[in-house]
């Protein structure tokens, strides 16, 4: 991690020690706060109460509070001399706002009331850039949404920027393809591989993008003290894999059948919708900003060193 330069001037030492909130504290968030213990005075937003002595043991305070409700945020103005924005958007069920993220409005409206933190990371989606046809893509390249699920994400990003610019922080966004670590909860393809999900034939297959979750903890520290001021970072390794040709690699490292291959419309007629959405969307992320503006030097460049770390 990055020298600390406390933003609080010359004030006692017991003051000075920086102050860091993160809002969606679950499996990246807690690797996040394991980056920063004993380093930084953490604490975390959970709405609930039975999570709170599980963060407790972790090194964070626990604040009670919904982003579903913003009068329960009140005590997080001021709170924080930096922020880590993980927590989603509202689901599919909120068809009213199938298009807004009013969770990220409402944090950012408490976030400007008092002393605004010197800085903020927000993690976003790869998938607002929607299908690219296999094109390798800048973070400079317009988004284009297909899905609810990625216009609320885009609707996030312009929340945080304003943000930014009304309270004169630096503001970081993070886009993140596929998360997978073997200690994560489905992070590692092998449940799929084992009910044996089909992927698309070769001549219908996508091009996806992955990140251990280690790493992506690693540049959401680095984007706090490193990131420049409203800047889109892809938080993705250096893989070019297409979809069926990562998960054959990782049914060869687990010693499992490789999954059957099936055309495009034969997936149609049978995935689920969520699965399908992901099949329909192909693009190759470019990582230049992360390795040479945050300085990231990635523990798995690519799938095969993180899956093999994966228990058999």
């Amino acid at each position: 991690m990055p020298s600390i330069q406390s933003p609080l001037g010359a004030l006692p030492a017991r003051f000075r020690r920086e102050r860091v909130l993160i809002v969606g504290c679950g499996d990246v968030g807690l690797r996040v706060a394991r980056e920063l213990r004993g380093r930084v005075s953490l604490r975390a937003l959970t709405s609930s109460p039975a999570r709170a002595p599980q963060l407790r043991e972790r090194g964070l305070l626990p604040l009670a509070g919904n982003l579903d409700d913003i009068a329960t945020l009140a005590r997080l103005a001021g709170i924080a001399t930096r922020v880590v924005h993980l927590a989603p958007p509202p689901g599919e069920g909120e068809q009213a706002l199938w298009w807004r993220d009013p969770r990220t409005a409402r944090l950012m409206a408490v976030l400007l009331r008092r002393s605004r933190p010197v800085s903020l990371v927000y993690g976003s989606t790869s998938g607002v850039y929607g299908d690219c046809g296999g094109d390798w893509v800048p973070e400079s390249r317009p988004v284009a949404p297909r899905t609810p699920r990625a216009q609320r994400r885009v609707d996030a990003e312009r929340a945080v920027r304003h943000f930014a610019r009304a309270g004169a922080s630096r503001a970081s966004i993070l886009r993140i393809p596929g998360i997978y670590a073997p200690d994560r909860v489905g992070g590692t393809p092998r449940d799929r591989l084992q009910k044996g999900t089909p992927v698309l034939a070769p001549e219908d297959d996508v091009y996806t993008n992955h990140i251990h979750a280690d790493d992506l903890a690693r540049a959401v520290v680095a984007a706090l003290w490193r990131g420049r001021p409203q800047r889109v970072y892809h938080a993705s390794d250096d893989s070019q894999l297409k979809m069926g040709d990562y998960f054959d690699l990782a049914a060869d490292l687990y010693g499992l059948p490789r999954p059957p291959r099936v055309p495009r419309d034969a997936a149609q007629a049978t995935l689920p919708l969520m699965l399908l959405s992901f099949m329909s969307e192909s693009r190759r992320l470019r990582n230049d900003r992360l390795r040479e503006e945050l300085g990231l030097r990635l523990r798995y460049p690519g799938v095969r060193e993180g899956l093999q770390d994966a228990p058999r």
